[in-house]
């Protein structure tokens, strides 16, 4: 009951919190038997509260134990279908037994119910998939020890693609690969553990990274990321839309980035610094790098910012009404995070956790407050209730959308006063194009 509780409830903060949130791959979740999800881990309680939401059945999670060091805690991430585990880099948990907890794991894919493992262990803002340990592989080859074979335990990867995992109203993307079958290494396992485990393991690994966008280091991931955003659709053209597409271009990027440094590494501090000066005039400019993909009509563009202009005069009242409900507790939210949570990577699930307090407090406190004119008006409280998350959404896309508009008239200014800065700019984005996609 609580689980089912707690799991409509994070799933209403998580599909708040992101944009779009897009499963490829989805059957392979929905096939009967025992099963061990193994996912990689770059967004700490995000990420299991993301493969929650996408699996229609229930789910139970090995967490590291220094999470379980009350009884209250013990009682209530128990009741979650969490099961603790002593990591050799933890401080050991008096109250919690390893081997209680392997045999935990044994008996619930026994009973044909699905468990999920972060094989990385520490969670880490980045895009790498990193070492992964072998206790999965163990579990899921002991189990099948026990069960003479019989049992038909399936590992699903699963990679997790966040386009920025702590922005508000950013993407995810959730590949999740075919199954693979521990069977070939019981008799392995039985003979040599160690062995059967490791090369369980590597198959894992193989198959997750085909799911992953993946970096060699946190500066390569920087300059991939700079040059996908220089370098819009217009250059990178894939059949694919939304985070999908995103996704895609990234790793068109890294594929491209991996060849360069084989081939002609002397490229690579090149567009570093091309990438850099792109980036800094792009921001002296105040323009979008996406307006240079544009062609350039001044009839057009400022047909375009009449057009906008009435239609944020239109929008206004909404958007004061919007800002008015919602304005305080979106700052506050973003102030206790930064205050209160050091790691980037707490900084999404725990905006989830204070918004899930936050916001319902105060649209009731507005309710109360407008009690009087409202009594005896069901439906009206209702309806203005709902109203006060729908009218901050749309605040929040009116000032993108007035940010949008301001970029637009200043590239009009540009285009008017300084247009041989904007062509240049248009030529040297086409030498970055030509360093990493021509060789």
């Amino acid at each position: 009951m609580l689980y089912r509780l707690l799991k409509i409830i994070v799933g209403v903060g998580i599909r708040l919190f992101y944009r779009q949130i897009r499963v490829i791959g989805r059957e392979h979740l929905e096939t009967r038997g025992p099963k061990i999800i193994l996912a990689n881990h770059p967004n700490t309680l995000m990420d299991a509260w993301m493969i929650g939401h996408i699996c229609n059945q229930r789910i139970y999670y090995m967490a590291k134990g220094t999470f379980f060091n009350t009884r209250f805690k013990r009682w209530v991430l128990g009741s979650l279908g969490m099961i603790p585990v002593n990591r050799k880099s933890d401080a050991k948990i008096d109250g919690v037994s390893n081997l209680d907890s392997f045999e935990a794991c044994y008996r619930l894919l026994e009973e044909g119910k699905t468990l999920v493992i972060f094989p990385e262990g520490n969670s880490y803002k980045e895009r790498l998939l990193r070492k992964l340990k072998s206790g999965s592989a163990r579990i899921a080859l002991q189990t099948e020890v026990r069960n003479n074979k019989q049992l038909g335990l399936q590992i699903i990867p699963i990679g997790l693609n966040y386009t920025e995992p702590e922005k508000f109203r950013s993407s995810v993307l959730a590949n999740i690969g075919a199954p693979i079958d521990p069977k070939p290494y019981v008799d392995l396992f039985q003979s040599d553990s160690l062995k059967a485990a490791r090369k369980l393991t590597e198959e894992i690994r193989i198959g997750m990274t085909r799911l992953l966008v993946n970096s060699e280091s946190k500066e390569e991931e920087k300059l991939v990321e700079g040059i996908v955003d220089l370098l819009s659709s217009e250059y990178i053209k894939t059949p694919e839309k939304g985070v999908e597409r995103d996704v895609k271009e990234m790793r068109e990027v890294f594929a491209q980035m991996n060849a360069i440094r084989v081939s002609q590494p002397w490229k690579i501090r090149e567009i570093a610094l091309l990438v850099e000066s792109l980036k800094i005039r792009i921001e002296h400019l105040h323009i979008k790098s996406d307006f240079l993909d544009r062609k350039y009509r001044t009839s057009l563009f400022v047909r375009q910012l009449v057009s906008s202009f009435f239609v944020m005069l239109i929008g206004f009242p909404l958007f004061v009404f919007g800002m008015v409900h919602n304005f305080v507790q979106y700052k506050l939210v973003d102030f206790l995070v930064v205050k209160m949570v050091n790691d980037v990577e707490y900084h999404a699930p725990v905006s989830v956790l204070f918004s899930l307090v936050l916001y319902p407090l105060v649209y009731t406190s507005f309710l109360i407050g407008l009690g009087p004119w409202l009594e005896g008006h069901f439906w009206w409280k209702v309806a203005y209730f709902f109203s006060m998350p729908l009218s901050g959404l749309f605040a929040y896309y009116y000032v993108k959308y007035y940010r949008h508009i301001s970029f637009k008239r200043k590239y009009i200014f540009l285009m008017r006063k300084r247009k041989s800065d904007v062509e240049t700019l248009k030529q040297e984005r086409e030498s970055l194009r030509k360093l990493v996609f021509e060789q």
